[in-house]
């Protein structure tokens, strides 16, 4: 924009409107400038004015006039139709953009070169150091996930760090950014903060040190009270009632409400915190906790639900708050369930009660780890024929709520994939090594401070085969589905993998589900200095897009120790036993989810309604509450799921009877 002196006529109409400047000629204005819009403002400093031209519409029907009234304004330029209402104290050193509107505002300045937020280090997972992270504006979870849990390769943090530190320093300015269609009404004090375009800023009390990465497609929205420190907030987040944010990078979509409280710790995509507390976690996606009296502290979480009243401790009264744990994904905790760090927590499974001898169920997901007279009871697989977990896997992807087109973090939604498979394959193996040492009729097992009861070793090895069943069934079926062949040479030639990586062992790296090996050639790179920020955001978005033939690679390999034979020899017998197999283990299960879900209508869950009648008059009002089994439509879906898959398989069969 091309700026212009002031006239001695504009010059003289300000004065007589109640403005002040300490020097007149240090203010410039666009082409078009109407001074009649400038009133009871204060100048200092190089001050630069955009063409106040435009009526704004504000919520309930009123409507104002763009322009400056009642303001101190010290080294700023003001965009075109901006709107500068009552800013009690001043503004100072900032750009304020296009149609933008302050009123009612203590205070908006930055106070020397800040880099807004970028660097900050996060004392993530340990309170007492040592996994420090460096925030920045493109922090991906899986990128923090590395910085956070691969302290032992020291050079290639160094070298992440370095970057990190040089990204944040070409952020550094003395002047402050509050970008185009902006609303900030009655506010606090804002000091050294960028603000993206479209953010809506209502009754903030506090925001220092940080970054607000709104923008049109994902406006962020802080509310009443809220205050802010030493942070990064991105796209899509909604923060309100009141809830301190204090050294915390706030992902993707996240809503925080409700009196929450935040201190150092790193939430990524689609996370909700609203009355509780968390205190030095990484928080993965889909990490949520709604309740008052729930703290998470010192863990690392993802796809987290989080009972009220849970709780972890970190500290034994000694060395201090220095141990830490791990949920992996899918965990939940319920009610006044408690968690004594350091322990592990397998994939999928949930907590109920209070747990004190540091468990490490990792090995065993999809379990239930349940305290009975004070010690803890593992139930392996139990979890993989409830309604809850199938819910949850259908839910997530629904509430995503990232509108913004670049999204940082790659999420991979799926329930079953090598990552967890590989587990209930180890679980298999550790359930049979455990009956092998204790012996077939022993009661009671004991396995890393969990006790396991002979039914539930052997419930969770039936289990965890239908699970790898059904996904190596999964994996082939989706391999030969809508494919045409005329001979078992074709077969085997589409059953070749595309890609040779995919062997060996599977990470999550907090959403970003992916072969260990192609995660550390690429780390290798990083530490080689071959990657900058920009080319890592991409490999690892790679990754997740060759997700489907990495997974065919490993699953194939598992497929063929299953038949004892390479893909080239395999015989059509072979791949009809397979697909036999997964239909019954997907009718299996479904029936499990199934029966568990009938638990939801029976005769208990009718208690408190109908009060004031019969039983006859309880089933009619919960019917009209809740539905009839029958009626209900997850219940519904899976009948029609069976119903799909067994129809899949036979068509499969079928083909493959035409061959031999």
């Amino acid at each position: 924009m091309a700026f212009r002196k002031l006239t001695a006529q504009e010059i003289a109409q300000l004065e007589a409107q109640g403005c002040t400047s300490h020097d007149w000629s240090l203010i410039e204005v666009a082409e078009g400038f109407d001074a009649r819009y400038v009133r009871q403002a204060n100048f200092s400093g190089l001050v630069q004015l955009g063409v106040f031209g435009k009526e704004i519409a504000l919520p309930g029907g009123l409507k104002i006039h763009s322009g400056i009234y009642n303001a101190t304004i010290h080294n700023c330029e003001i965009g075109n139709d901006a709107h500068l209402y009552n800013i009690h104290n001043y503004i100072a050193n900032y750009h304020v953009g296009d149609n933008t509107c302050i009123e009612n505002v203590n205070a908006i300045l930055v106070d020397g070169k800040t880099t807004f937020g970028n660097g900050v280090r996060v004392p993530v997972m340990n309170e007492g150091g040592g996994r420090e992270i460096p925030i920045f504006n493109e922090l991906s979870a899986s990128l923090a996930y590395i910085l956070t849990l691969y302290r032992h390769r020291p050079k290639m943090i160094q070298e992440l760090e370095r970057q990190i530190d040089e990204y944040a320093e070409a952020q550094a300015s003395d002047h402050g950014y509050i970008g185009n269609n902006v609303r900030i009404l009655n506010c606090g004090s804002i000091k050294n903060v960028h603000i993206g375009d479209y953010a809506e800023l209502s009754g903030v009390s506090r925001l220092k040190n940080g970054t607000i990465n709104s923008n049109q497609f994902a406006p962020v929205r802080l509310g009443s009270g809220v205050k802010c420190v030493d942070f990064i907030i991105c796209s899509g987040v909604s923060i309100g009632d009141s809830t301190l944010v204090d050294k915390c990078f706030v992902g993707q979509g996240c809503i925080f409400d409700k009196h929450y409280s935040a201190g150092e710790s790193l939430f990524f995509s689609n996370c909700q915190g609203m009355h509780g507390e968390a205190c030095a976690i990484f928080a993965g996606p889909y990490t949520v906790t709604h309740h008052k009296s729930t703290l998470l502290i010192a863990g690392m979480f993802s796809f987290l639900n989080a009972g009220s009243g849970s709780n972890q401790s970190n500290h034994m009264y000694k060395l201090g708050p220095i141990h830490q744990g791990v949920a992996e994904r899918g965990a939940k905790t319920t009610s006044d369930s408690y968690l004594l760090w350091p322990s592990k927590v397998g994939a999928f499974s949930l907590v109920m009660g209070r747990h004190t001898h540091h468990a490490d169920t990792s090995e065993l997901p999809f379990s239930y780890l349940i305290e009975n007279n004070s010690e803890s009871y593992l139930v392996p697989g139990a979890n993989l024929r409830t309604v809850g977990t199938i819910r949850d896997a259908q839910k997530w992807p629904k509430r995503d709520n990232r509108k913004d087109p670049n999204k940082l973090d790659c999420i991979n939604f799926n329930l079953l994939s090598p990552y967890t498979v590989q587990k209930m394959w180890r679980g298999r193996e550790v359930l049979n090594e455990l009956q092998a040492l204790g012996g077939e009729n022993t009661d009671i097992y004991g396995y890393k401070n969990c006790k396991i009861r002979n039914s539930s070793l052997l419930h969770g090895k039936e289990l965890y085969t239908i699970g790898i069943q059904k996904f190596l069934g999964n994996s082939l079926i989706s391999r030969l589905n809508g494919k045409v062949f005329d001979s078992i040479e074709d077969v085997r030639a589409a059953l070749r993998p595309d890609s040779p990586e995919g062997l060996g062992s599977w990470v999550d790296l907090a959403g970003l589900i992916a072969p260990l090996s192609v995660v550390t050639q690429m780390l290798d790179e990083v530490e080689n200095g071959k990657l900058s920020l920009a080319q890592i955001q991409k490999r690892l978005q790679e990754i997740h897009a060759n997700y489907y033939s990495y997974e065919w690679t490993w699953a194939l390999d598992k497929l063929e120790q299953v038949w004892g034979c390479s893909v080239e020899e395999v015989s059509l017998l072979q791949l009809k036993k397979t697909v036999t197999q997964w239909q019954e283990s997907v009718v299996k299960l479904d029936k499990m989810v199934y029966n568990d879900a009938r638990k939801e209508f029976d005769l208990n869950s009718h208690t408190g309604f109908g009060v004031d009648g019969d039983r006859k008059q309880a089933e009619a009002d919960f019917e009209e509450v809740r539905g009839s089994f029958e009626s209900n439509s997850f219940v519904k879906a899976v009948l029609e799921h069976i119903e799909k898959k067994t129809e899949l398989g036979n068509t499969i069969l079928r083909q493959l009877d035409k061959l031999g």
